[in-house]
């Protein structure tokens, strides 16, 4: 597939870069991030950008597929893949965007999800000293949280939800619209995972302490309404429409199918015959460094060694140091990463494929690994209106 075709196709892409730098610079005052550090990110997220494209350029990937399907679109909108389509299109056609330029805007979508994933993380360490801070900023930079989220595809629409709604759950009294926002670019892309949110959101409405009774009945009970109605959506997408039709028996059986999905290859394990906690340990952690096949193999298992040892390392500063708060926030973000987590691993067998779509919840969990790791300093309260109230709480 050609690269450029054509002049503007060579002016177009250096017009989306900077229109990205124009979008970041714009979005750092929000985030309280500091404009060299924002633009670093930017740099770094859009180097991945050009990896990506190098690697399907010679080795084919989905996001080749959603290249060629979009300059052969006929309109026929639907959610998950057809709704990258259908957005990669709209830039295809629309504006005449190259191969190169249509990976630059996704390039901006995941972007946008780094920026509120640092954002997060400077937030769960701001009163900690500058060992866990550099810790935090590893993280950031990890060679697969940029890789993945960089390309054509569902990974960068649901890893900018996933990076808002972490930004938008510390604060869900005053960024409850980033967070709907949030749940619509999930539900564009991943509905089943936007069922999830919702969920996990009502979960924390029903669970919090803090909050009036009344409060509690209105919010919940819209909260109830929105779940029940995108629940059956979601599940029909996900192929367990039938689910509150089936027996126990059956649920299992569509659990070991989806198992034994894409075994083929060097991605493939037999997830089916592991203990339920083997599974969960394989979808966050594998593979490890003696499972590599390939380079980037090896480079995904130290990234999985360094997430568990920040997961031991946070384990243990939570037995250590018990917190004293249990707010919405965290019990959102508990709710999602828990639900998330079970559901994706009960139903994953390929490893690359967990490589990429875990990312749908690690930077909540990292966030909350992070905030009980290390002993605490005095606070230091990052102003920024959305945070002010909040972040003595988390």
């Amino acid at each position: 597939m050609e690269l450029v075709s054509s002049g503007w196709h060579v002016i177009s892409p250096a017009i989306v870069f900077v229109m990205g730098a124009f979008i970041v610079n714009a979005l750092r005052s929000p985030f309280n991030i500091k404009q060299n550090r924002a633009f670093l990110i930017y740099l770094w997220h859009t180097l991945f950008c050009l990896v990506y494209l190098w690697y399907v350029l010679n080795y084919g990937g989905d996001a080749i597929g959603y290249y060629r399907a979009a300059t052969e679109f006929d309109f026929d909108f639907k959610l998950g893949t057809n709704a990258v389509t259908s957005l990669t299109a709209f830039f295809v056609h629309g504006f005449d965007q190259s191969l190169l330029g249509a990976f630059l805007i996704f390039n901006i979508f995941g972007t946008i999800g780094l920026l509120a994933f640092d954002a997060s993380l400077r937030i769960a360490t701001q009163n900690k000293g500058r060992n866990i801070q550099y810790l935090a900023t590893l993280i950031i930079f990890l060679p697969s949280v940029s890789f993945w989220s960089s390309a054509i595809g569902k990974d960068s629409l649901s890893f900018m939800a996933t990076g808002l709604a972490l930004w938008a759950a510390l604060n869900l009294r005053r960024s409850w619209g980033i967070m709907v926002i949030a749940v619509l670019i999930m539900l564009l892309v991943r509905p089943h995972m936007a069922g999830i949110m919702v969920l996990a959101l009502f979960g924390a409405l029903v669970l919090q302490r803090n909050l009036a009774l009344s409060h509690r009945l209105l919010m919940g009970g819209a909260a109830a309404i929105t779940t029940f109605a995108l629940t059956p959506f979601a599940l029909n997408y996900a192929g367990l429409g039938i689910m509150a039709e089936m027996d126990i028996s059956t649920v299992s059986t569509y659990i070991q199918n989806r198992q034994g999905y894409n075994q083929e290859g060097g991605g493939g394990i037999d997830i089916s015959l592991m203990s339920f906690p083997m599974q969960l340990f394989t979808y966050l952690f594998r593979p490890l460094p003696f499972e590599a096949h390939s380079i980037f193999a090896l480079i995904s298992s130290i990234e999985n060694v360094f997430l568990l040892l920040v997961f031991l390392s946070a384990i243990r500063g939570m037995l250590l140091h018990k917190r004293r708060n249990v707010v919405e926030s965290r019990i959102y973000m508990w709710l999602y990463v828990s639900m998330s987590w079970v559901a994706l691993a009960l139903t994953t067998a390929n490893l690359g494929i967990s490589l990429r779509q875990k990312w749908m919840f690690v930077p909540l969990l990292a966030f909350l690994l992070i905030s009980h790791m290390g002993r605490y300093k005095r606070l230091k309260v990052i102003d920024h209106p959305s945070t002010q109230s909040s972040v003595s709480k988390l």
